[in-house]
């Protein structure tokens, strides 16, 4: 039989803790009064200020199906992202930048090379020969002797301790004469060739070909004739290009018939022509039939133009003379000019180069200078053969 179970309701005495009816005023055992209300049990001694107790975590509770549900999704998550990964090749690799590897060079090295001086040649210089002896003939003077031999009269009274007058030479004696010393001929100067100068000195107009012009009205317009517009321009036809830039020679210009002739432009004037033989103070005998003069060419003579020869006897008294035409750089000097005595002549020639300009009353031509004449140079000429002492 089960025990009967109290239904009534009970409370305890707070002071011993025994069980007492509901409606009890009094404790029984401890004499307590219960009528007020039991005073609350004292609060448990509070933990010092300094004493932090952590909060505490919430707490999930899962089922088992759940937990194993959510499990189940976060692995193929993971899955998931681990593919991705390997496929695009980012998984497990590290991203390393590039760094510039210097990369070594060759530094050159200084060498030291030879310089390379300048070595100064000397000019070659004259050497003067040893003097050769000459026996006096008759009528020889110490002035006479020295134009034979192309030097000077103080040179043979040096060289044989003659007097001041040189009145101590007498026939048969033997002096000494030195060999005259060559003059240099002088450089040539740089001119532009009788074509190109006669270009140069003519007047110029530069024309542009304009639209629907042709050569034949650009000869019109400057009353010069197609070909000579032509040739001064180097055209193989007559067909000119628009734009086309052409000189116009005006020197070309046909004479207006309305208009007085005018005066043909010369060229510019040649330059003085250089002698070349005989050298300067030659001297020449009797065993020379031949005597002749040479220069220097200046180039393509036009029509009208020619080289002026002068050749004069400075020793004769009535001024003997020869002036000649040639257009060859070379002239022969007759021998009728040779002089028939036996006195030395001193000869001087010159050349100019010369203009036709017209004719004389004889129909002979008209010469002026067309340049600068050149220089003068002297030989002896004599009628005898002078004849070398042999050595003893």
């Amino acid at each position: 039989m089960s025990p009967e179970t109290d239904s009534k309701k009970t409370k305890i005495c707070p002071t011993c803790g025994t069980r007492l009816s509901e409606n009890a005023t009094r404790c029984l055992v401890c004499g307590t009064e219960l009528t007020a209300k039991a005073a609350a049990p004292a609060k448990k001694a509070e933990k010092p200020a300094s004493t932090l107790q952590a909060a505490r975590m919430p707490e999930v509770t899962l089922s088992l199906p759940a937990a194993l549900g959510a499990g189940v999704v976060v692995l193929l998550i993971g899955m998931i992202v681990v593919y991705f990964a390997l496929q695009t090749g980012a998984f497990g690799k590290e991203i390393v930048e590039a760094t510039a590897v210097p990369t070594a060079t060759n530094t050159a090295t200084a060498t030291a090379t030879a310089t390379e001086f300048a070595t100064f040649t000397p000019s070659p210089t004259f050497t003067p020969l040893p003097p050769f002896d000459y026996t006096v003939a008759a009528g020889d003077t110490c002035g006479g002797i020295a134009f034979s031999f192309g030097v000077s009269v103080q040179s043979i009274i040096i060289q044989n301790n003659l007097d001041a007058q040189c009145t101590t030479l007498r026939i048969g004696q033997t002096i000494k004469v030195p060999y005259p010393t060559p003059t240099p001929p002088p450089p040539p100067t740089s001119t532009l060739e009788p074509a190109a100068a006669t270009q140069d000195a003519c007047d110029k107009a530069r024309y542009t070909v304009q639209a629907n012009d042709t050569l034949s009205s650009i000869a019109a317009n400057y009353n010069v004739s197609m070909a000579d517009i032509r040739v001064f321009n180097n055209l193989p036809t007559d067909v000119v290009q628009l734009g086309q830039t052409l000189l116009i020679p005006l020197c070309k210009r046909a004479p207006d018939p309305n208009q007085p002739t005018p005066t043909a432009t010369p060229p510019p004037p040649y330059p003085a022509p250089s002698l070349l033989l005989p050298i300067d103070g030659a001297a020449f005998t009797l065993a020379h039939d031949v005597v002749t003069l040479q220069w220097a060419s200046l180039g393509t003579l036009r029509d009208g133009e020619a080289y002026q020869v002068i050749i004069e006897d400075v020793t004769a008294d009535n001024g003997h003379r020869i002036v000649d035409y040639v257009t060859d750089t070379s002239y022969i000097i007759p021998v009728t000019f040779r002089p028939n005595d036996n006195i030395a002549h001193i000869m001087r020639w010159w050349v100019v180069p010369v203009r036709q300009t017209g004719t004389d009353d004889q129909g002979e031509p008209i010469w002026t200078p067309a340049g600068a004449a050149s220089e003068k140079r002297d030989f002896t000429w004599t009628a005898t053969t002078i004849q070398p002492t042999p050595a003893q």
